[in-house]
């Protein structure tokens, strides 16, 4: 059986879990980069990793490993550029990296997806990084406003097979693409309600508070989203969405991941609400449709049965490429688990981490 990799940044330090005897038990090593946020996790094929470290002193830089997270480079602290920064024409300051993400259809293309809202792309593998200006330009962008964790870039979803088509999304101004490689961008967001404006412009055209998007590799064209009201499905490319949160305990949450083998499963985990942001009815547990969305189970065996109030942010959730395929989640209170049967039962792999911001995972 697969043995996984399971890199985990917190608001307080890296850290890596790695799975022995086919993912059954875990070993965590000792913690990376301590006191320093790592907000996000980058993995390619063959071991190559990147993380966002957001050092109080030093600033915000990239780390990289390229042997499963064994060693890290350390941040060039003596370095005369930071390998993400606005040119000086943007009249602005980098304040956080949100997504990191390598391209499958160029392997050497790494795309940052920043604070405040904007994208980088970077064509040496994450060394350095240009300001994707075709983004930055959209007459929209002036008048996007933050949402609760500020104005951020936190989805990029490039297509597996066209390098020039790309995704993003954005809080809180929802869902553009690309398909002429970043010198155009369009709003996708059709369908999508905002319920937090009047009834009359529930449906902007943009403006969307949406929390993460993910698809399937092998369907492109269809995306499952959450936003921080429903649960959405787009069979066209984000051209237009479709709700899929009946059966859903709540609506709201952060975090949606796509099975890694089967493009109709998806997870998601619903919170009560905006103003009671833990689980729903306070129980720990992740939902599973295996039908794109028609309808849901819940998947709880092995999480803890108290009630339950701590968060899972919007990329403290991921997948594998194992099969049976793992699920990994963390939450806000410093505790990971994992599943190595699709959701089916959990165990735990760490407790009493500082507050988990992203978790990510590779087969070994």
């Amino acid at each position: 059986m697969d043995d996984v990799v399971l890199v985990i940044g917190t608001r307080k330090g890296l850290f890596t879990a790695r799975s022995r005897h086919g993912r059954a038990e875990w070993t965590t090593d000792p913690l990376r980069f301590p006191s320093t946020p790592v907000t996000a996790i980058g993995i390619a094929d063959g071991g190559r990793m990147l993380a966002a470290v957001n050092s109080p002193f030093w600033g915000i830089s990239i780390v990289t490993s390229d042997d499963f997270g064994q060693t890290w480079s350390e941040p060039a602290k003596d370095a005369e550029e930071p390998p993400i920064a606005f040119p000086e024409s943007a009249e602005t300051t980098l304040a956080d990296i949100w997504q990191l993400r390598f391209s499958e259809a160029e392997p050497d293309v790494v795309y940052a997806g920043v604070e405040p809202a904007a994208l980088f792309r970077s064509e040496d593998g994450g060394h350095t990084f240009q300001l994707v200006e075709g983004l930055w330009g959209h007459p929209h962008r002036p008048t996007w406003q933050p949402g609760g964790g500020g104005l951020c870039l936190h989805t990029v979803l490039p297509d597996p097979e066209d390098p020039r088509t790309l995704t993003v999304a954005i809080s809180t101004g929802g869902v553009y693409r690309t398909t002429d490689g970043g010198a155009t961008w369009a709003p996708h967001n059709q369908g999508i309600k905002a319920d937090f404006f009047p009834e009359a412009e529930a449906f902007p055209e943009y403006g969307q508070c949406v929390h993460k998007v993910d698809l399937h590799p092998s369907r492109p064209g269809r995306f499952f989203l959450q936003h921080h009201g429903g649960v959405y499905r787009s069979d066209d490319a984000g051209s237009s969405w479709t709700r899929i949160d009946e059966g859903l305990p709540a609506d709201f949450g952060f975090p949606i991941a796509v099975h890694p083998h089967r493009p109709d499963t998806v997870y998601v985990l619903p919170l009560n609400g905006a103003e009671d942001r833990s689980p729903a009815g306070h129980r720990l547990q992740v939902y599973r449709s295996d039908d794109a969305g028609g309808s849901w189970r819940s998947l709880s065996k092995g999480l803890p049965e108290d009630p339950c109030y701590t968060t899972v942010l919007r990329d403290a959730m991921c997948t594998d490429q194992a099969d049976p395929a793992g699920v990994y989640f963390g939450t806000r209170d410093g505790c990971v688990y994992a599943s190595r049967d699709d959701g089916e039962s959990w165990t735990e792999v760490v407790r009493h981490l500082p507050d988990v911001l992203c978790v990510r995972a590779a087969t070994t």
